[in-house]
C-alpha cells in the first residue's frame, strides 16, 4: 500500500509545480461549473433549459400550454422508472448538450433522438394511462391495444404543449425570463474601468 501511495507522491524538486498545476486546474474547474451554471441541471426548473438560446421557443410555447400547471421538461423528457436511470440519462443528455453547444454545432431546428423519444412516450402513458385505458375518450378504430402500441402519442396530438416549433423564427417575441450573468460583480467592476 505504501508503495502505491509513494507512486502518486512527487520528488521534493516537483513538488511545487505539481500543487500550482492542480491549484490551476482544480481553479479553473470551480469557474468553469459557476460559469456555465452547472449546478442549476440538478434541479427540475423549466428556467434551466433555457440556458441555452436554442430552446427558448420550447420554453416559451410550453409556458403558454395547459402542461406548464402540472409539468416542468423533465417529467415529459427524463425516464422516471428508477432514480439511477433519470440522473444517468439527465447526465448524458446533458453531455451531449453541453458538448454541441461548446462546439456551437446546434442546429436551428432540434430534433429529439431515439432515447427521448422513448422516453416521452412512456411518460404521456405514465401520466395519462387512465385516459388511453378508457376506450369512451378515443375513436373507435384505436381501441384495441395492438393499435395504440404501434404509434406515438404526437402521432396524432401534434401540438402538445409545444405547438408547431421549428426553430428560433417560428416564436420571435417569445418573452422568457432572463438568465442572470455567470460574471461575478468584482470582474464587471474590473472590465468597466
Amino acid at each position: 500500500m505504501k508503495k502505491l501511495i509513494r507512486f502518486f507522491i512527487p520528488p521534493d524538486r516537483w513538488k511545487f509545480p505539481v500543487i500550482i498545476a492542480l491549484g490551476i486546474f482544480i481553479g479553473l474547474g470551480v469557474y468553469s461549473f459557476h460559469v456555465s451554471n452547472a449546478s442549476s441541471y440538478l434541479n427540475d426548473k423549466p428556467e434551466t433549459c433555457i440556458n441555452c438560446h436554442i430552446m427558448v421557443p420550447e420554453y416559451s410555447t410550453w409556458a403558454h400550454s395547459a402542461h406548464r400547471e402540472y409539468t416542468n421538461c423533465n417529467d415529459c423528457h427524463v425516464p422516471h422508472n428508477n432514480i439511477l436511470n433519470h440522473y444517468y440519462f439527465k447526465a448524458m443528455d446533458g453531455l451531449r448538450h453541453s458538448a454541441i453547444f461548446t462546439l456551437r454545432a446546434e442546429p436551428q431546428v432540434i430534433r429529439i433522438k431515439k432515447a427521448g423519444v422513448n422516453a416521452v412516450q412512456n411518460n404521456c402513458i405514465r401520466c395519462h394511462g387512465d385516459l388511453i385505458a378508457d376506450s369512451k375518450m378515443m375513436r373507435p378504430e384505436f381501441t384495441t391495444n395492438e393499435l395504440r402500441k404501434e404509434r406515438k402519442c404526437w402521432d396524432c396530438h401534434r401540438e402538445v404543449p409545444h405547438g408547431r416549433v421549428k426553430g428560433l423564427s417560428t416564436t420571435p417575441y417569445a418573452i422568457v425570463p432572463l438568465l442572470e450573468s455567470p460574471v461575478p460583480g468584482w470582474l464587471k467592476n474590473i472590465m468597466e474601468k
